[in-house]
């Protein structure tokens, strides 16, 4: 290891003021690209809602819970309370929850490019399957495919955003894996929209248009550049030299590609980074990395992207009227990303994660009160209290899709040193498909017992979640992505357990 005063991230010092660069159009397709990934995510989201609440879906591999939605005087709460078909919904995340751990050691030694590559192939192979499924355990066993495909995207493709883009713009264009996951939902739900008129084969049209953006990202990952990070911590220093002032757009790039090699250094001596991520000095990032995701799923978006259309028919609205009021909270969702993403680099992530967890909890206390009050489990809710339900609802996800929605993604991403960020993005988004799966897996049930109990339950922990965030996370914009070391030293709680530099670290 080189000469140096290194501290324990490997980086010597504080270099921010001195890079250089420009955001290059290479910077901004590459990025494109990669975020393509996030539309498998969105698309899955968006289209298992829908796909449970066809009548030709239903009839072939859930008869059970296609007599319950027939019958009249069933009670609206519990129509669609089935293990089986929530096992359909969430046996992806579970699946996703062990192939991104597996993928860490894969985007470490072979680049963020392979694992966005395994997961592109591996969704096209699970829609594929689900499309043409002619029973359950074919169609469980597409649900797997996708799931591993998930798995591989979510560990890799926020991490090449994160190291693909400008300090000053890296909240912006990492929020393109987001907005990408939005755009999935809403072109999900507007398929689904159009297919539930082709009863009863329309579903199989739903669930195998989810090749197409596999597809695409699986073609882009072909032709997409490494990090340079990646690169220099697999030994090809000079190639990532040429990679970072390729996307920097000028040859000054001494000071950050400095901080990458002073990282790469200490990244190459760690041999095992999910041991190395459990010591002290990384104990804030772990935290992070295991608390954004899990506050994120338990604001209880998965549950209304999820089930959406059965949500709303659960309130009494009708077939087609359920879908189109799905549809047009998948575009409020891709619509309100934007706005995080003109803000977030000029406002931070702390003012807008707190501010949209203020207005979730409004909502979703709106919702309990409206359907606690209005809204019995045999009869429907009358037109205008169901007008008012969707547009609180739509308020909701608004407020999810400029907060928690991409900063759940963002901020776990960009705070590991990298001799622990594979490992880290690994951990962030294995707990994320943990608890979608346990949320996905008893939505139903928990629609089932608690009724409207169930939105004032994640009130409670949308509440949580905003108070953790004023108490303990530190503003990370603007801050460079190997220099975010000396920010937990400098915050009032983090510092008293991240050590300070330790001495010198010499050959």
């Amino acid at each position: 290891m080189a000469g140096g005063s290194l501290a324990p991230s490997g980086v010597a010092k504080e270099r921010a003021d001195q890079y250089q660069g420009k955001v290059t159009c290479y910077v901004i397709i590459s990025c494109i690209v990669a975020a393509i990934g996030g539309s498998i995510f969105g698309y899955d989201i968006g289209i298992s809602g829908g796909v449970t609440s066809m009548n030709g879906f239903l009839q072939k591999f859930f008869p059970v819970v296609y007599r319950n939605k027939m019958r009249a005087h069933e009670d609206n709460y519990c129509k669609y309370n089935n293990q089986g078909l929530a096992a359909f919904t969430s046996s992806l995340y579970l699946a996703g929850l062990v192939s991104s751990l597996v993928a860490s050691p894969i985007t470490r030694k072979y680049g963020r490019r392979g694992s966005i590559l395994c997961g592109g192939m591996s969704f096209i192979v699970g829609a594929t399957l689900d499309a043409s499924a002619v029973n359950l355990t074919m169609l469980i066993l597409g649900r797997i495919m996708l799931g591993v495909g998930i798995g591989f995207g979510n560990q890799a493709v926020p991490l090449y955003l994160s190291e693909m883009a400008p300090a000053h713009l890296r909240g912006a264009l990492n929020m393109m894996f987001q907005l990408a996951t939005t755009l999935g939902i809403f072109t999900a739900n507007m398929i689904n929209y159009g297919t539930q008129k082709l009863e009863p084969w329309g579903w199989r049209l739903s669930l195998g248009l989810a090749a197409g953006p596999a597809l695409l990202m699986t073609m882009g990952g072909i032709f997409l550049p490494e990090t340079p990070n990646s690169l220099i911590e697999r030994g090809s220093t000079e190639k990532g030299r040429k990679i970072l002032e390729k996307i920097r757009g000028t040859d000054k790039v001494h000071a950050e590609l400095q901080d990458i090699i002073d990282a790469s250094e200490l990244a190459n001596s760690i041999e095992h980074p999910f041991r190395n991520i459990l010591e002290k000095r990384n104990r804030p990032q772990l935290v992070m990395a295991i608390f954004m995701p899990t506050f994120q799923i338990l604001t209880g978006i998965n549950s209304i992207l999820f089930y959406a259309p059965i949500l709303f028919q659960s309130m009494g609205f009708g077939r087609n009227a359920s879908l189109y009021s799905s549809a047009l909270t998948g575009a409020v969702l891709a619509s309100s990303t934007l706005v995080s993403i003109a803000t977030v680099d000029r406002w931070g992530r702390r003012a807008l994660l707190i501010g949209g967890g203020i207005q979730m909890i409004i909502c979703q206390v709106i919702v309990a009160i409206i359907l606690g009050v209005k809204f019995s489990g045999d009869e429907k809710l009358s037109k205008s209290f169901s007008t008012l339900v969707v547009v609180v609802i739509c308020l909701f996800v608004a407020a999810f899709g400029w907060s928690w929605g991409p900063l759940g993604w963002t901020v776990p991403s960009e705070i590991f040193p990298l001799e622990t960020r594979s490992a880290g993005q690994s951990i962030t988004v294995a707990v994320n498909l943990l608890f979608t799966f346990i949320i996905g897996q008893s939505f139903l049930s928990l629609l089932c017992a608690l009724k409207f109990g169930i939105f004032i339950f994640f009130a409670g922990w949308i509440t949580v979640m905003t108070i953790f965030v004023y108490v303990f996370l530190p503003e990370t914009k603007g801050v460079p992505i190997e220099e975010m070391i000396f920010l937990w030293r400098k915050h009032w709680f983090w510092k008293r357990i991240v050590p300070k530099p330790e001495s010198n670290i010499t050959e």
